[in-house]
């Protein structure tokens, strides 16, 4: 896709943070990709100072014709501050103030929030109670309710037992020890406690590993990518104010 210019500086640079990889497009305000879609591998054990120099990386190629940056990121955020990031640098990732790094570092206001909740915004219908599931490296979920992002719950750590929780049931951890069979096996026991639990309208699932699902899945479940899911940075931004979706702007 050849870069489109806009002049008036109104587009959105969209980034996800995975465990595996950085994502990033410039999008206009409607969705639409203006850019090609870029990304780069994270770092094994990727500290915050890690994740910044990498969005600075990755972005070089995009021209600066935005104003507003969202950001989807692998773990809870709470006010543009991480809380958590498992399946990134054990013991660096508390109460991280990455929403200001970022925003200092390109001089834009940002927006951050769970990756899932993200690409929730970009691939639901907007009807009825929807779910989405992102298998990558971990397990991520995002709740919405006639289009618009409810609260957000971590459901990946709810325990299944003494040693283990959904993100270690059905992560990529598990994906490699296991195999691709099995691992499809207890992604279908997720499937169905959360069915019988939530009694959602649609399920959509993403992330890198929803590639490896070979299950049969109902009429009201759809696979997604993750170049839709980045999508729902616009939407962040276009309807943020219902959410109250915390804004960090640079200091510079």
């Amino acid at each position: 896709m050849a870069t489109k210019t806009n002049n008036d500086q109104s587009n959105i640079l969209s980034i996800d943070i995975g465990g595996t990889s950085i994502k990033t497009v410039l999008l206009d305000e409607d969705g639409n990709m203006l850019s090609e879609y870029l990304k780069s591998k994270t770092p094994e054990g990727a500290t915050p100072k890690d994740i910044v120099s990498g969005i600075e990386a990755l972005i070089k190629p995009i021209p600066n014709t935005f104003n507003r940056v969202s950001i989807g990121f692998p773990g809870y955020v709470k006010n543009g501050i991480v809380k958590t990031a498992p399946n990134l640098a054990k013991n660096k990732w508390a109460d991280v103030d990455l929403a200001q790094r970022v925003a200092d570092a390109l001089n834009k206001p940002v927006r951050l929030v769970n990756d899932a909740d993200q690409q929730g915004l970009g691939v639901v219908d907007g009807k009825g109670f929807e779910i989405v599931f992102t298998v990558g490296t971990g397990f991520g979920t995002a709740l919405l309710f006639d289009g618009e992002l409810l609260p957000h719950l971590e459901l990946a750590h709810f325990p299944l037992n003494k040693e283990e929780d959904y993100d270690d049931y059905i992560g990529n951890k598990a994906f490699e020890k296991i195999g691709a069979e099995r691992w499809n096996k207890r992604l279908k026991k997720v499937i169905e406690t959360y069915k019988t639990v939530f009694n959602y309208d649609f399920l959509y699932i993403g992330g890198g590993n929803s590639k490896q699902i070979d299950i049969k899945l109902d009429e009201n479940m759809k696979l997604v990518t993750n170049r839709d899911g980045i999508k729902g940075g616009a939407k962040l931004w276009k309807l943020a104010d219902k959410y109250n979706i915390f804004t960090v702007n640079p200091k510079v």
